[in-house]
């Protein structure tokens, strides 16, 4: 390659990897406000919860796991026509967020679930006796004991997205998968291909690097 396909090379993975990291930025914070009260709602409602409410669980959790079970690419397709209806266009980074998020949300409530339920019940318990309502148990007790585990869970999620986004080239998602797909599928370009991959490599190990280091960081003040 000449010093100037080189410098067209780079600039087409520089603009590729800002618009992954958009779509996976936006589409995480989304993730986080929408399943965080969603895996919640899974644990208080679940039998031996606080507030258990059978045919809630059952309704959540059917929705959940029809959610995790779909393969993200047929996602991708079958939510076009409702991406097109919220973005306006099916097209694009901003575009790709709406099947990235509901995709990620179904597997981070299921994380949140899973973290509560490794709280201790004793000190659920102390809380109740004392005349805390489930607001106070939520906010005293449930979030602040598991916020390592769920941490640890943001990071899974997102690098999760990294993966997803990369996919969502597939129908023209914009980002790294589909700069790979147009310049180095199509095009028969292996420089393209190759570069594509070592940065979302090290885009995933920076990530999931960050993640490690910030629950370790919460685990040693408690």
């Amino acid at each position: 390659m000449t010093p100037q396909s080189w410098t067209e090379l780079l600039m087409l993975v520089v603009n590729a990897t800002g618009e992954t990291l958009y779509m996976v930025a936006l589409s995480a914070l989304v993730t986080i406000a929408v399943g965080l009260p969603l895996g919640v709602l899974l644990f208080v409602t679940r039998q031996g919860g606080l507030i258990v409410t059978p045919w809630l669980s059952s309704l959540i959790g059917l929705v959940v796991n029809v959610g995790r079970s779909l393969p993200f690419v047929i996602l991708l397709i079958a939510l076009i026509p409702l991406t097109r209806l919220i973005v306006g266009t099916s097209l694009g980074s901003t575009a790709a967020v709406v099947p990235l998020t509901i995709g990620a949300v179904p597997f981070f409530a299921r994380i949140v679930e899973a973290a509560l339920a490794e709280v201790e019940k004793g000190r659920i318990e102390a809380v109740l006796a004392m005349g805390g309502t489930l607001r106070h148990v939520i906010e005293k007790v449930l979030l602040p004991e598991a916020l390592p585990a769920i941490l640890a869970g943001v990071t899974l999620t997102v690098v999760m997205l990294v993966g997803f986004s990369a996919m969502a080239g597939v129908v023209g998602g914009g980002g790294l998968g589909d700069l790979a797909i147009r310049y180095g599928y199509q095009r028969f370009n292996n420089q393209v291909m190759f570069a594509t991959i070592v940065v979302l490599v090290i885009l995933v190990q920076i990530l999931q690097m960050l993640g490690d280091r910030l629950v370790r960081a919460l685990q040693h003040r408690r």
